[in-house]
């Protein structure tokens, strides 16, 4: 194994294997289940574009070390530097981080994603925009950000709109966790590959010397299974998300939910109901916006939109549930967020115009992303 050296003399943080016609990027924050750093993501860029220029390499396999893929952004960091006065900080983190999405959603050689384990917010970010993604018995996916006073970004607002009906609000808003084998119904996942088979597929998948899409999944089909799908499965209740969270605004949703529920007792509706109360009100109200918007977006309007969006929730002019819920969840862990503006009703349309505006401040300017020309068309969307 060949390693390269993080910034600082910390220990790697991206481990890297090099055999034959591939490379394998290994996320290693392992006690942090692979929170990703500005470090990290600054390698993972510069990597990436090195190897899309080396014609020795066919793909990219990315991976993570220990139990998680990737547990999402390192956003305590981030609040610490808006605690300190210092939100632009936190927005070349999340510039650097929405360029490397971009990155992979037009990339040009086929990266296959490891998910192995926990996959949430930037990790499903680092992956989900990728060609290939292998879910296991292992996986564990969620955009939990509505709980922390954020929303779902690194180009969820793309993903997530591209999901059966509306499955993808009802991820977006509720946080709802899913397994590798929903993963594989839904379309997050392309594949499932149970975890003890995982060595010889890595092996196999080293000696291709090709970057045909067709070629790298039909070698993973060869270890693929079809998982059933639990009977509680949320992905089983398609019929009733389609109805609740098709409806125009949260309040509405919410609304549905609670008929729903008036109608049969169902912990699953129940369970539902309680994740949107207990979330912040301003982040489900610019979820719901953002995944609507970007059902009607490219990739990259996505994330020049979520990257306005995100330096709106780092000022903190409407709320400053962001860093309240980080320090609910993240800091102090007590769990018990105090949102303000308290209530849904609360929130006027003008509040929520704010998230999409352009940021007032002399020194902002928009997301500028990498110019990729000449891409063939299976690099622009993926899923």
């Amino acid at each position: 194994m060949a390693s390269f050296s993080s910034s600082g003399g910390q220990e790697d943080q991206v481990l890297v294997e090099e055999k034959s016609f591939a490379r394998a990027l290994i996320l290693n924050r392992p006690k942090q289940l692979n929170a990703l750093s500005f470090d990290m993501i600054s390698r993972l860029l510069e990597l990436f574009l090195l190897y899309e220029k080396d014609s020795k390499v066919k793909l990219v396999i990315l991976k993570g070390k220990g139990r998680a893929f990737c547990a999402g952004g390192d956003v305590a960091a981030v609040v610490h530097d808006i605690n300190n006065g210092k939100w632009k900080s936190g927005a070349i983190f999340f510039r650097k981080e929405y360029t490397l999405n971009y990155l992979m959603a037009t990339y040009s050689k086929p990266q296959v994603s490891i998910l192995n384990g926990i996959v949430m917010g930037g990790g499903a970010g680092c992956s989900v925009h990728g060609s290939f993604r292998v879910a296991t018995e292992n996986s564990v996916f969620a955009m939990p950000e509505t709980s922390l006073g954020l929303f779902p970004d690194v180009g969820a607002s793309y993903f997530l709109s591209r999901l059966p009906g509306h499955f993808g609000e009802y991820l977006g808003l509720t946080g709802a966790r899913l397994d590798g084998a929903e993963m594989l119904a839904c379309g997050l996942a392309t594949h499932f590959v149970p975890s003890a088979k995982l060595p010889s597929l890595e092996a196999a998948l080293h000696t291709v010397n090709s970057s045909d899409p067709a070629i790298i999944s039909a070698i993973i089909d060869e270890y693929s299974e079809l998982p059933m799908l639990k009977g509680q499965s949320s992905y089983h209740r398609l019929d009733v998300i389609n109805r609740c969270f098709s409806r125009r605004t949260v309040e509405d949703i919410l609304s549905a939910l609670e008929q729903e529920a008036t109608n049969k007792v169902d912990d699953w509706i129940l369970a539902s109901i309680q994740s949107l109360k207990k979330a912040s009100p301003t982040s489900l109200k610019i979820s719901l916006r953002s995944i609507r918007e970007g059902r009607l977006q490219g990739v990259g309007q996505c994330l020049v939109r979520e990257y306005r969006m995100v330096c709106h929730v780092m000022r903190g002019e409407v709320s400053k549930d962001f860093v309240e819920g980080c320090r609910a969840i993240l800091i102090d862990k007590d769990r018990n967020p105090k949102w303000e503006p308290p209530r849904l009703e609360l929130l006027s349309d003008k509040m929520v115009d704010k998230y999409f505006s352009e940021v007032d401040d002399e020194d902002w300017e928009d997301l500028k992303l990498p110019p990729r020309s000449n891409l063939p068309a299976s690099a622009i969307a993926k899923l």
